[in-house]
């Protein structure tokens, strides 16, 4: 096992800063190749400490930004029309790409992986879709898919 310091969030690992112990392998061929961590040594762990003032404030500065986002979202709706055949059932699905087009078409900078959908929505009328950016905050927005005229 070695110790690593991450550069940046990875994705079920944890946030950039944070010191991990990892599998060597997973270490070396992953995390230190893409440049996503460093080696937990003496200078870096150092550099760290200098750092950790300012990735605090970075972090303040992000979870506020998410705050107004997701309030923006919470408030929001909007509506996606799609062809249906008989009783219906839609040609096809909505998906997250769908609703990230629409977000971004509003002015909302939403990331596609924020948007979190169980399966493709496949029927007409309202649907709410929530919107993760992490695991402390999350917003719902209103979805309604209407039938193209």
């Amino acid at each position: 096992m070695k110790k690593v310091i991450l550069c940046e969030k990875v994705e079920n690992l944890g946030e950039k800063g944070t010191i991990w112990e990892v599998p060597d392998g997973y270490a070396r061929n992953f995390l230190i190749k893409k440049k996503l961590a460093v080696f937990a040594n003496k200078k870096n762990e150092s550099l760290l400490a200098q750092q950790k003032q300012k990735l605090e404030k970075e972090r303040l500065l992000q979870r506020e930004k998410a705050k107004e986002l997701l309030e923006k979202i919470n408030h929001f709706s909007f509506k996606i029309s799609r062809k249906v055949g008989e009783s219906d059932k839609l040609f096809g699905s909505v998906t997250t790409s769908d609703i990230e087009e629409k977000l971004k078409e509003a002015g909302l900078n939403i990331e596609k992986r924020w948007i979190h959908l169980e399966n493709p929505l496949k029927t007409l009328g309202k649907h709410f879709v929530e919107i993760r950016m992490d695991a402390e905050f999350s917003a719902k927005v209103q979805v309604w898919i209407v039938k193209e005229e």
